[in-house]
């Protein structure tokens, strides 16, 4: 397994965080965490108004169920400000700046591998790259629907008339790339190089109880003009942070990926979070202000996995993507309330 490869020259160099702040845009900011390769947090402009949302006591109860480049952080003081005032503005996003790359640094996370293993096998729609047979030499694209088989190998249903299962029939050579939030480019996308193949009939209803448990609705699977096939990876690849002033990258061996593990709390990400997000959005942003010591304006939960979630966060009108460490490993999901709650009374403690 490759490590994290960062090159040599950034998009952005950072000799000195305090004494360059005001040169640096909140969107160009990355926190990377050297033992584990993953970039971890962006900041990037927010362009919609954030929607209050009601608090309530009962947690987990049952009842519940076109970006724009920021301007530099030197235009966030007003022009007719001092220049001490603008001075102080300074100091103090980058004393943010530097709270938040001592939280992350140490926040825990998953192994590379297996984050990416997690994401991919949650994943439902990508882009399939094959080789045209119509335009020769030239690659096509295909927005697919796929699901993962019990080793994460991507599976396709495919219908004889399309172009891309015409393409794969005759070169089974293909990528499949996966954006795990596509509305940001700085967070994880995963590709996987291989081979697509048939699925062999004596395999064919276990596959398709794994593919329609991500599409439930594609009953068209059973008709007579569709297969599946498999991806076999050959090598999978990932990068994060693009854009920014650190890039991330790694690949992993066929062998590596199939014997890597997925998360098994990862699964519970949009039950816990919708609720989280539309019931305790408030309990959300305490956790988060007592876990990194920045006041932030807002929180919400966008997944989470055994060591702990992933927040999106505003503070002076930016928003940005944090890591949040549960105390310890989350067993299952009755354990994740316990922690989450745990977490809560800390944070509201008057001693903390």
């Amino acid at each position: 397994m490759n490590n994290l490869v960062t090159p040599s020259t950034l998009r952005c160099s950072i000799p000195s965080i305090a004494s360059r702040v005001h040169d640096f845009h909140f969107n160009r900011l990355l926190i990377n965490n050297n033992n584990n390769g993953r970039i971890i947090s962006s900041f990037k402009a927010i362009d919609r108004q954030l929607i209050s949302h009601s608090k309530s006591s009962n947690l987990f109860s049952t009842t519940s169920t076109n970006r724009r480049r920021p301007p530099p952080i030197s235009a966030m003081a007003s022009s007719t400000q001092a220049p001490s005032q603008s001075a102080s503005s300074g100091d103090a996003t980058a004393d943010v700046f530097q709270l938040i790359k001592a939280h992350q640094e140490k926040a825990a996370r998953l192994p590379p591998i297996e984050e990416v293993k997690t994401v991919l096998y949650h994943g439902i729609r990508g882009v399939l790259s094959t080789f045209s047979q119509k335009y020769d030499g030239y690659p096509s694209g295909s927005m697919v629907d796929f699901a993962c088989d019990a080793y994460g190998s991507p599976i396709l249903a495919v219908s004889s008339l399309a172009v891309h299962t015409k393409d794969l029939l005759a070169s089974s050579k293909c990528s499949l790339l996966f954006a795990k939030d596509p509305e940001d480019r700085t967070d994880l996308v995963i590709t996987v190089h291989g081979d697509a193949v048939p699925v062999p009939n004596e395999e064919r209803d276990v596959i398709r109880t794994a593919y329609l448990a991500r599409h439930p609705e594609a009953f068209w699977v059973d008709f007579g003009d569709f297969q599946f096939m498999r991806i076999e990876p050959k090598v999978v690849r990932f990068v994060s942070g693009v854009a920014t002033a650190l890039l991330g990258s790694g690949e992993f061996t066929n062998e590596e990926f199939a014997a890597a593990k997925v998360d098994p709390i990862y699964q519970f990400s949009k039950p816990v979070t919708s609720h989280m997000n539309k019931d305790h959005s408030d309990d959300t942003k305490l956790m988060v202000q007592h876990s990194t010591s920045v006041p932030v304006d807002f929180a919400y939960m966008l997944d989470l996995d055994s060591l702990g979630f992933n927040v999106k966060a505003g503070y002076q009108g930016r928003d940005f993507k944090l890591r949040i460490p549960f105390p310890r490993r989350a067993e299952n999901r009755k354990d994740v309330k316990t922690l989450i709650v745990e977490m809560l009374q800390v944070a509201k403690s008057p001693a903390t």
